[in-house]
């Protein structure tokens, strides 16, 4: 047997070792989008223990635990730190294949020096080691950041948020720089509780009193003018499937007043709003410059008793199965018949969607930007050993691997930078199987370019950061 998770992990050849160690292994990192809070970045609060660095909030961590029949008061409940930490201890000798245990030692290996394996059996004596390193050491948010090599950070936003956080940091003098990204899900989803009282934010934030669908896109553009006053390159979206349904501004009308007031609508009803929103969204986006990035598939709040006890974001989400090719193709062709089409990555979250999506890129791309229509890495359930081979395999098989924009960690968490270098790890051990079959010619010169570009380079580059 080999060694657990030694220097050489998961590099299973002199090709992928070379790959990792050379080229990778050292590149900065560019978290293109995460959902770090910018609030806790710039407070920058030591964490009283590892249980609440790694186990607050951690939605995929309370997944396996639940999975592993773990009482929910270890999870989200009011047990002791150190016993929510033996539980996990528990549940991870169990998670063999999961991407947890793969990550959950990287960050033991990189941010507190600890390479004995986690278990049930050795869970006090990492709980003290990894509290003893907190305590001696300097596990702050930006301390953390900035020692995983990090150089730009995209959190989450809503249109209404006014960027006091993002703001205050600029004027720190960092090794990194964290901007915003604007989600305005809370605008489309017309459909949901609470659509009414949005609006009412979203024009108090914006100054456009909104009384049409019209004034929603133009609340919506005042907003996006503003991120981009405070750096914002990134727009994101999340849907079942992308929305695509055309109406008259008159039926467009009925349904904004149907929502307005809480009234039960189709899903017809609800893709005529979003399509008409996201266009002239789309247009904006196009003329900020902004990459449009859209997360496809999730099937949200499944556990109806969970979510009323616990709320979302609690690890009740699963993978939807939506056919997604016809919609999309008809959003990003009515953008790019008006000449509006921005940079776009399209994420899945199911695989059967993978050559959907990596086929989708080819219809429209352009000289605007290298790989324009980008395949997005393998995200949330995809972001397993697996997963991410697979869409690097889609990618290079139908469109141009050596210009992807490469990971981002889709985080909560702190220590989470990790997943870069298992994403690293991962690419350069396929990229070294091809090299080591003969199947791709070794230019050292543009091996090291692909390699880095994927890395780092190619996303700096595709968002314009400087």
């Amino acid at each position: 047997m080999k060694a657990f998770m030694d220097k050489d992990f998961l590099l299973n050849g002199e090709s992928a070792k070379k790959l990792y160690h050379e080229f990778a292994k050292n590149m900065p990192i560019c978290d293109y989008h995460c959902h770090l809070s910018p609030e806790e970045i710039y407070e920058n609060k030591e964490p009283s223990d590892i249980s609440q660095l790694w186990l607050s909030g951690d939605h995929y961590k309370w997944r396996a635990m639940r999975s592993a029949g773990i009482e929910e008061k270890y999870c989200t409940g009011d047990a002791s730190p150190k016993d929510k930490f033996r539980a996990f201890a528990k549940t991870l000798q169990y998670c063999i294949g999961n991407p947890l245990y793969h990550w959950a030692h990287l960050e033991l290996q990189r941010y507190f020096g600890i390479e004995t394996p986690l278990s049930e059996k050795t869970a006090d004596e990492i709980y003290e080691k990894a509290n003893q390193a907190i305590k001696n050491g300097d596990f702050r948010p930006q301390s953390l950041i900035e020692k995983s090599n990090v150089k730009y950070v995209c959190t989450t936003d809503d249109p209404i948020d006014d960027l006091k956080y993002h703001k205050l940091l600029k004027e720190k003098n960092l090794s990194f720089e964290v901007l915003p990204s604007f989600r305005p899900d809370k605008a489309l989803n017309i459909n949901l509780d609470g659509f009414g009282d949005y609006i009412s934010e979203l024009s108090k934030a914006s100054g456009i009193a909104i009384n049409t669908v019209a004034d929603v896109c133009r609340a919506l553009e005042v907003r996006a003018e503003y991120f981009n006053s405070a750096g914002c390159k990134v727009s994101d979206q999340a849907f079942d499937y992308v929305p695509f349904e055309v109406s008259s501004e008159a039926e467009l009308e009925e349904i904004f007043e149907k929502g307005l007031e809480g009234k039960y609508l189709t899903q017809s009803e609800t893709d005529k709003y979003r399509t008409a929103v996201m266009l002239s969204l789309g247009k904006k986006y196009s003329e900020l410059g902004w990459v449009m990035e859209i997360h496809i598939g999730a099937m949200r709040n499944n556990n109806s008793r969970q979510f009323i006890s616990l709320g979302a974001d609690t690890g009740y989400d699963s993978v939807g199965d939506c056919e997604i090719a016809k919609p999309l193709s008809r959003f990003l062709d009515s953008l790019d018949y008006m000449g509006f089409l921005p940079k776009t990555i399209l994420f899945n979250l199911n695989d059967k969607d993978n050559t959907v999506l990596a086929t989708m890129l080819g219809n429209f791309q352009s000289a605007e930007a290298e790989s324009k229509i980008q395949f997005g890495p393998a995200w949330w359930f995809l972001d397993t050993m697996d997963g991410m081979t697979a869409q690097m395999k889609s990618l290079a098989n139908l469109g141009v691997l050596g210009k992807f924009v490469g990971m981002e960690t889709d985080s909560r968490s702190f220590t989470s930078y990790a997943r870069h270098e298992y994403f690293r790890r991962i690419m350069c051990r396929l990229i070294g199987e091809w090299l080591d079959e003969g199947m791709v010619s070794y230019d050292e010169e543009i091996i090291k370019e692909i390699i880095e570009g994927i890395c780092f380079n190619n996303a700096v580059k595709y968002f314009g950061f400087k």
